[in-house]
């Protein structure tokens, strides 16, 4: 079982940077131990912080925040790399091959229990940094393609990445609440965000389901030539909410986006940094705390990080546990009790 998961997180980092999206299950408790993450003691602690394609907002999230860690962390230095985006982050921490990234809840609980894509594959080491931002789906669609609503891409030719994705599982879970059966009522195309976006200028597919910090690159450039953003409604939001709790509503404001001239609504999930479990308790509590002492630095860097707050850190996260380093610092500034 290691060798395959080894060689599928492998693959789906050599196929990201041809630019295709893939994803893969979690790791079990052998492959979780095979690499320990402690270093030896006045030796340097090595993060690899895999994040998501280079054209999505993630990347420049965890660029910022590696950084910053190296610059600020005494014993620490940490590199992020492009990646499939959070289903194989996942996947490279519970083998050890990172040792901290960042996903979108759902997939960090699922990890964490072994459920969903990780079915078999749980990884119960699994531990949390903090909340941050909310992460919104965007559905974007062609001018010409008749689509207004989520209802409306039945039988559309629509990118939705690669099938076991976030993104993917995203566009599946919001289609199927939709009434539709996924991903057979479509005409599916499965590229990346960059693909997506110049698919939509030339007008060779309908639209595209990105989930990404707004704004998002590839949204950018479909809206400049004359794509526009599908809302979710507050009925498909409510369905979704009442079987997976942590969605929450998000609205993309008007000026987000060129001719984006209206406020629209959607669905969004909190991104969540999470870690191995054993990762040093020393380190994880100072890289926790230069997180949240540089934010307002870290937010002039990459917007998606503007404005975060450490009293929101520790809410909407799945009910995955904090590393003990994490849950010290949070105590500390009297965000836990």
């Amino acid at each position: 079982m290691k060798n395959w998961k080894k060689a599928l997180a492998v693959s789906m980092a050599a196929m990201m940077m041809a630019g295709v999206f893939a994803g893969c299950g979690g790791g079990d408790k052998k492959a979780a131990s095979s690499a320990p993450a402690k270093p030896a003691a006045g030796e340097t602690l090595k993060i690899n912080f895999p994040t998501a394609g280079a054209s999505g907002a993630l990347y420049a999230v965890g660029a910022a925040i590696t950084n910053m860690w190296s610059n600020n962390v005494p014993g620490v230095q940490a590199s992020s790399q492009a990646s499939a985006g959070g289903i194989a982050n996942l996947t490279m921490v519970s083998e050890g091959e990172a040792q901290v990234s960042i996903a979108i809840a759902s997939n960090v609980y699922q990890c964490y229990k072994g459920l969903d894509t990780f079915k078999d594959h749980a990884y119960p080491d699994l531990k949390v940094i903090g909340g941050l931002y909310l992460n919104p789906n965007q559905v974007v669609a062609s001018a010409n393609s008749g689509i207004e609503n989520i209802q409306d891409i039945k039988g559309k030719h629509f990118a939705v990445a690669s099938a076991g994705s976030s993104v993917y599982n995203e566009a599946d879970t919001h289609l199927t609440a939709a009434g539709m059966k996924f991903p057979d009522d479509i005409k599916a195309e499965y590229i990346t965000f960059g693909d997506a976006a110049d698919m939509l200028q030339n007008g060779t597919i309908d639209g595209a389901w990105i989930m990404s910090g707004a704004p998002a690159s590839a949204v950018t450039q479909a809206m400049t030539s004359g794509s526009h953003l599908v809302p979710i409604d507050d009925a498909l939001l409510a369905k979704l909410k009442a079987e997976h709790p942590w969605y929450t509503g998000f609205t993309i404001k008007a000026g987000t986006y060129p001719n984006q001239d209206k406020d629209v609504k959607t669905s969004a999930i909190k991104m969540v940094m999470f870690c191995r479990g054993d990762l040093p308790e020393d380190k994880v509590y100072e890289m926790t705390k230069a997180l949240w002492t540089h934010m307002e630095e870290l937010g002039q860097a990459q917007k998606n990080l503007k404005g975060l707050k450490a009293e929101n850190a520790v809410k909407d996260i799945a009910g995955v546990p904090l590393h003990p380093g994490a849950e010290k610092y949070y105590k500390e500034i009297g965000v836990l009790k």
